[in-house]
Parts: C-alpha cells; structure tokens; sequence
C-alpha cells in the first residue's frame, strides 16, 4: 500500500504542477488586466502604471516563480477586482459547488443502480432498450441546453420550481437534474454490462440452482463484483464534477466556484483563476486517489498484487 501510496502522491504533485503552469501560460497568453481594470478613458500610461503595479512589468520567469511560491504557500494574492484574497473568495464558493456535485453524484448513480437492477430482475429486453434510447438521447443534448429546456418548462411554463440563485432545497432540483440525468447513462451502461457478465458467472448459477432468490443473489453476489468498474469511473466523474460544473452554475446563476472562474477568465483576475484550478486539480486527484484506495483494498485482485 505505501508504494501504491507514494506512486499517487507523486502523480498528484506532478498534476497539480502542470495545472499551474498551463494556467500561467494561457493566462498570459491572453494579455495583461490592465485594460480591463481601468475605466475606458484611461490612457496607455494608466493601463502600463497598473499592470506595472500588478507586476506585469517582470520578466515572465520571475512571474512564474512567484506563482510557484504562491503554490506551496496557499498566498496566490488578491483577486485584481475584489481586492480580497484569492483563495478565501474560491474557498467560499466551494460549498455551493460540492453541493450541487454531491447531490448530482449521488442521485445519479442511485437511478443508475435502481434502473440496471430493475432491468436484471425483470429480464426485459424492452425496458433496456427503452432505458438505453431515453439515455442516447440524453447524452446528446448538451447541458446547458437541457439546463434551458428545464428552465423552460419547469419555471417558465409551470412555474413550478425556481431557475436562478442559490434559495434553498427547490432551487437545487433544475441544475441536479442536468447533471444527474448526464452522469446516470455512463453508470447505467457500465452496471448492465457488469451484471449481465456476472449473471454468467458459476457461483451466480450455484446461487440460483441452491433455491436463493434471484433478488438476494442480485444484490448480494453480483452487484458487489458489478461494483468494481462503477467504483472507478464514479471518482473521474465526482471529481470532474468538482470543477466541471461551470455551464450549469452559468446557467442557473449558481453561486459556486465554476461562475465564480467564469468571471475571472474573462476579466483576467489570474489570482482568482489560479487559486481555483489548483483547487479544482487538488480536489479532482484526492477523490480519484480515495477511490482507487477504496478499489484497491476491496478488489482482492489488486489487493494480493
């Protein structure tokens, strides 16, 4: 385990760091905020004064370096609009953000267990195809499409639900939706090809000749095996919803760390942009490190290696 430990630790390191310095050059690739900081009326000595000021003038390398210490200090500066530190505003958007990726993640993996299950139990080659094309369909609406198209219905039309802010329980259900129903398909056709495998297996055969119920050999025998690859591709998608869920948050006015990137890409505040992708990087590799961890020690496959 401390070699597998020490292997993502060094991984981790090495993504973060190339995180930060793609970060770095795009964003400085995309110019300096001084234009953009100052009224319209200022003049090239105004906008040359300010970007000196925020330190611009550097040599690229020495830009880089502070980057580097910010890095290792948790000090990526003030936000250049806000005047306020960069990773305390990130920090307090990130609440809003894991929990509108908690609540997709959960939802949409519990539909995607309940469906497969019910698919298996009841053995119907309709249902999994009605399931399978209702999911196709899904997959190529593009988020922030559906988003639209929720918002239309559900608060436009019905006016049934809100489609703006962070107001409460109601407020969470239109974005939950767009996510949940995209993440639900992937797990789906994982778990049905997973137990449709296992349902081949000898012990599940066993099981079944011994007069256990197919329901407790499903859930029981074959969903733990099923489980595994689930497992794996649940921590890509936990932690790509950490930092993926910025056209959703764009669309519903969530107030979460993906908006709050958003607005500083566009307005060049790289402190803000650089303090929420090392979040995002950090967050994305400790749950893809958690789960593997989990599958390690549950799969004896990989445990004995």
């Amino acid at each position: 385990m401390i070699p597998f430990l020490a292997r993502r630790l060094a991984l981790a390191v090495a993504t973060v760091l190339t995180v930060v310095t793609i970060a770095f050059v795009l964003g400085r690739a995309t110019g300096e905020p001084g234009a953009l900081l100052l009224p319209d009326n200022a003049t090239q000595s105004d906008i040359d004064a300010l970007n000196g000021a925020l330190g611009f003038d550097r040599p690229l390398v020495v830009q880089y370096l502070d980057t580097l210490v910010g890095l290792v200090t948790g000090d990526f500066g003030d936000s250049y609009r806000l005047r306020e530190s960069a990773l305390g505003l990130v920090l307090e958007r990130v609440p809003a953000t894991v929990e509108l990726a908690f609540w997709a993640f959960v939802i949409g993996l519990a539909l995607a267990v309940a469906a497969a299950l019910t698919i298996q139990l009841t053995g119907s080659r309709a249902l999994r195809a009605v399931v399978g094309w209702a999911g196709a369909i899904r997959q190529s609406v593009p988020d922030f499409f559906f988003a639209l198209l929720l918002v239309l219905v559900f608060s436009v039309l019905l006016g049934a639900l809100p489609s703006l802010g962070r107001t409460g329980y109601a407020s969470l259900v239109l974005p939950v939706a767009t996510l949940a129903t995209g993440q639900f398909v992937m797990y789906l056709r994982l778990l049905d090809s997973a137990l449709s495998e296992q349902a081949g297996q000898d012990h599940v055969r066993t099981a079944i000749a011994q007069g256990q119920s197919r329901m407790r050999v499903l859930v029981t025998r074959m969903l733990p095996n099923a489980a595994l690859p689930v497992l794996g591709m649940a921590g890509l998608n936990l932690g790509g919803l950490l930092g993926g869920t910025v056209v959703v948050e764009v669309v519903f006015a969530w107030p979460g760390l993906g908006k709050l990137l958003t607005d500083a890409v566009s307005q060049r505040d790289f402190p803000i942009v650089q303090a929420g992708l090392v979040f995002v990087a950090l967050a994305f590799v400790v749950v893809n490190t958690a789960v593997d961890v989990l599958v390690h020690r549950v799969d004896t496959r990989t445990a004995a290696a």
